[in-house]
């Protein structure tokens, strides 16, 4: 073979490679150009709802192109998450769903319908700010180490609306380590946990200050706050941690991601995450933050592929060791 034979073979094989590449950015420079579906793998009303919607209004008003919510709950997280894995990986369908969803389930299912190692791509970080432990008056709860000591020797109730869920990890923590007889009690969905308890029909339950604050008023004491600071919401109330509350668990804090295929060009999660970030400056995120007593802000696909390294592995390995059933 002469040398510009060769010289021309290697060009060639150079620019095939490239061409992936130049096809993504092209797509990028294109985007968006028709409406965008956010699926959100958990019922209207709670948290997660509320970013997804949040997010779908920037997107409209920075774009011109409608963003449609599409609430898809059920199964932990499994029917959205498998909806979104089926959906074209073209950036225009991603999903809004909590760590549970992606880091617990592979430890909580035996089987699942697509492989959050390789089909799920992080694009940004949403917080859930501190989250509230509530109990009823009626309990005679009043603090987090009276919650544990009565649930030692009583059976004490306790909401979840997720399998393996923050909320069931906490419960499961205690009962091992404290000798707890938590019994967890399963909901579609946060805001029919609240509305149960507030009618007495469990002692505790844990969720977002927003939807704790509508029921709060119903006979409910918050006696502690997940995270290591308090809710600037209520500053009086002592974080679990600084109660005694101790150990790996204490110092995972969940929160809401979205995600999109992981076939998705990098250009395009990497825009993606960028309008995520841009719907910390907009009037409604600041007041819906603060409402919700959340002080941190939506932190980008860096934070993501952060918590995918990090975080995911230790929330696998304290589930793992709890050793619950695998559905």
């Amino acid at each position: 073979m002469t040398i510009p034979a060769r010289r021309r073979l290697l060009l060639a094989g150079a620019a095939a490679s490239l061409l992936p590449q130049r096809q993504a950015a092209a797509q990028a420079a294109d985007y968006p150009n028709r409406p965008l579906k956010i699926i959100v793998a958990s019922p209207v009303g709670g948290l997660t709802d509320n970013y997804a919607r949040m997010l779908a209004d920037h997107f409209t008003a920075r774009f011109g192109q409608p963003a449609l919510v599409d609430n898809r709950p059920g199964a932990g997280g499994i029917v959205g998450i498998e909806a979104l894995v089926k959906s074209p990986p073209d950036g225009y369908t991603i999903l809004f769903g909590s760590t549970g969803m992606f880091f617990q389930a592979r430890v909580m299912y035996r089987k699942l319908p697509y492989d959050l190692d390789k089909d799920i791509a992080p694009i940004a970080v949403f917080p859930t700010g501190p989250l509230a432990l509530a109990a009823t008056e009626a309990s005679g709860i009043r603090d987090f180490k009276g919650m544990i000591e009565r649930a030692r020797t009583t059976r004490t109730t306790m909401g979840n609306y997720v399998a393996g869920s923050y909320q069931q990890i906490l419960a499961e923590t205690w009962n091992r380590e404290h000798g707890c007889k938590f019994e967890l009690i399963n909901y579609k969905g946060e805001v029919p946990m609240w509305i149960d308890m507030a009618s007495g029909q469990i002692d505790v339950a844990i969720g977002s200050y927003q939807a704790f604050a509508k029921v709060r008023d119903k006979g409910l004491r918050p006696i502690g706050v997940t995270g290591r600071g308090r809710s600037p919401r209520m500053p009086e109330v002592p974080t679990m941690i600084e109660q005694g509350f101790s150990g790996p668990v204490s110092r995972l804090e969940a929160a809401i991601i979205l995600v999109a295929h992981s076939a998705v060009p990098v250009p395009l999660l990497d825009f993606l995450g960028k309008v995520a970030v841009e719907t910390n400056d907009t009037a409604r995120s600041r007041t819906m933050r603060e409402s919700m007593g959340v002080p941190d802000a939506v932190a980008g696909r860096t934070e993501g592929l952060r918590m995918w390294r990090e975080d995911g592995p230790v929330w696998i390995r304290e589930v793992k060791a709890l050793n619950l059933p695998v559905t």
